[in-house]
């Protein structure tokens, strides 16, 4: 399947491949849609063989979203406006932290694309997380020079990678993402911009879409939603929970995801940064860019999810790749959970009382999902074009049950390199 963008408004030269992808020609497309350069909405559609790409997929754009647009109001924002990002005088510095292992390759891309940045003040920080080899390093320091800033981190685990940056960090904000991205042109702009509006915003999130959709696994994971949280703006208040979130804050798969996310630093900081017992890199599995959310909402901070700031992930090409990613994911979800209780024992109530609607959540999570009942507009992204497996919600849910005692596995290995680093 081929990945696309289109301008609505008057975009002359499109349609633009995804990064990573060919031009467009006939066949399968998966359609990125913008608007005056913002996200609004994906679709998937089909150019005919001999017929016009752009004519085509403009066509199909306009036919798709005009219901959307109109219902949510969608459209440029004001000059002066709040959320107005096209004056950046007022945009706070910060610092990029891309943590990666032994992938080169793939970093090179993502630093291409974050040294691009419409950003007036940033730094980038690559934390090269327990190194075998020297290759990282020789990137950073032949290709990019004083552009970037490198950092070695000896223990492993990416909860452990992202603190060090936390560390290293001199910006008001500290934003992440991965070595697998292509960040768009206007990603940091538009992922700083909620800082500035709202002193309590204490973290922000963005848009992630597949850069391209070229094996089976990466079209079944994009069917199903992928990385993607949908295309309106959305504020989560601890001191005023949305009705529509009975387990609020406990859903925190729902406001973000690592590759795609922003704090404010002297936040990040005063909650403690991530539980190092979390993440990929450790028998935890994953679980810490969650953890992050709920600790800064628990302080009574803000969370701000915008479409606008958008990064291209390289989703995994393999079968294989995909069966680890369910087990990974599930897993990540109750280890989160158990580092949230066992670091902040006063959660425990709220989270019992919202322990039968979370099992229930988490069954109709892992569920086989038949085709269709996406919940978009016919055509548009979400919608479920290929059946779910049985297999990946079986390890997904196996995932969940280990999580915990990954999490406490990977705590005493924690605490067991912090003892020998003191003696």
């Amino acid at each position: 399947m081929q990945v696309a963008e289109v301008d609505l408004d008057g975009d002359e030269a499109g349609p633009r491949p995804g990064p990573g992808s060919p031009p467009v020609t006939h066949g399968e497309v998966f359609l990125l849609v913008r608007r005056s350069g913002r996200p609004v909405g994906t679709l998937l559609t089909r150019v005919p063989q001999g017929a016009d790409p752009r004519a085509v997929l403009m066509t199909a754009a306009r036919e798709a979203m005009a219901g959307s647009l109109s219902r949510e109001g969608v459209g440029p924002v004001p000059e002066g406006g709040p959320g107005d990002v096209r004056g950046e005088g007022g945009l706070p510095f910060v610092s990029v932290v891309v943590a990666t292992r032994e992938r080169a390759g793939q970093l090179a891309r993502a630093l291409d694309s974050l040294l691009a940045q419409e950003h007036p003040r940033f730094e980038v920080v690559v934390v090269d997380n327990a190194p075998s080899t020297g290759a990282t390093r020789e990137l950073v320091e032949r290709k990019y020079g004083e552009r970037v800033r490198y950092v070695c981190e000896p223990v492993p685990g990416l909860a452990v990678a992202h603190n060090r940056g936390l560390a290293e960090a001199g910006g008001e904000v500290i934003a992440f993402t991965d070595d697998d991205v292509v960040a768009d042109p206007r990603w940091l702009a538009e992922l700083t911009a909620p800082f500035a509006a709202d002193r309590r915003t204490g973290c922000v999130t963005g848009l992630i879409l597949p850069a391209r959709l070229r094996t089976p696994a990466q079209v079944l994971l994009e069917g199903h939603g992928g990385f993607a949280k949908g295309f309106t703006p959305t504020t989560y208040d601890p001191l005023d929970p949305p009705r529509d979130e009975p387990l609020f804050p406990f859903t925190a798969g729902r406001f973000g995801s690592g590759a795609n996310m922003a704090f404010r630093t002297g936040v990040l900081r005063a909650v403690g940064g991530f539980d190092p017992a979390t993440g990929a890199g450790t028998a935890a599995r994953g679980g810490d860019d969650l953890y992050g959310f709920v600790r800064v909402l628990a302080d009574g901070h803000r969370l701000h999810y915008t479409p606008y700031a958008l990064v291209w992930h390289h989703h995994r090409e393999t079968w294989a790749d995909l069966e680890t990613q369910a087990y990974g994911y599930g897993a990540g979800l109750t280890a989160y959970l158990t580092a949230i209780l066992v670091n902040r024992p006063a959660l425990l109530p709220a989270f019992l009382a919202r322990l039968p609607r979370g099992l229930a959540h988490a069954r109709a999570l892992t569920a086989v999902r038949d085709t269709g009942g996406g919940g978009g507009a016919p055509g548009t992204h979400g919608t479920r074009t290929h059946p779910w497996p049985r297999r990946l919600s079986r390890l997904q849910r196996r995932g969940m049950v280990y999580g915990p005692v990954g999490y406490l596995r990977a705590r005493r290995a924690s605490a067991n390199t912090a003892e020998g680093g003191t003696g």
